[in-house]
């Protein structure tokens, strides 16, 4: 297959900003996520993908082009008429991307931190700043995680 390598991360370190904007960029125009998801559903030509999509050559190209270079899709020539190229989705990089994804929108990530400008700030510094302002802070966002009073204050006792 061709360019089946092209745009994936070895698997023993992380992207570099630049390969995950890449493949976020590649995704984000509606015509190619269109195109992904086709791939998605099994290997297609050109004049298929035309047909279903209802989309230019040149066009269909250029999205063809931009998801091959992210590295998302994979290319190959019939070996009988080598006119004829076949596009399949690169299932090595939609592995890598999705185990990527899944840890870096782990919600176990998310941790609290206090804020330190603004009125939550300065009340953070006037508590002395410091471990304390952090505990109060996240005994108030705590709280807040519970919802609002039906009056639409908050349920904060910081306030």
């Amino acid at each position: 297959m061709e360019n089946q390598d092209e745009g994936i991360p070895p698997p023993e370190r992380q992207p570099d900003r630049a390969e995950v904007i890449r493949v976020l960029r590649a995704l984000a125009d509606p015509n190619r996520l269109r195109i992904f998801e086709r791939l998605m559903q099994g290997d297609s030509c050109n004049c298929e993908l035309n047909e279903q999509l209802g989309m230019p050559p040149n066009l269909l190209s250029h999205h063809l082009r931009v998801l091959r270079e992210a590295g998302l899709i994979c290319s190959r020539r019939d070996v009988v008429d080598s006119r004829w190229i076949y596009y399949s989705v690169n299932r090595e990089a939609v592995a890598y991307w999705h185990r990527w994804f899944a840890r870096f929108f782990d919600p176990a990530r998310i941790r609290r931190r206090a804020v330190l400008c603004g009125p939550e700030g300065m009340l953070a510094r006037s508590n002395g700043g410091g471990r304390c302002a952090v505990a109060a802070t996240e005994t108030c966002a705590d709280e807040m995680d519970e919802g609002y009073k039906r009056d639409g204050t908050t349920n904060c006792n910081l306030q």
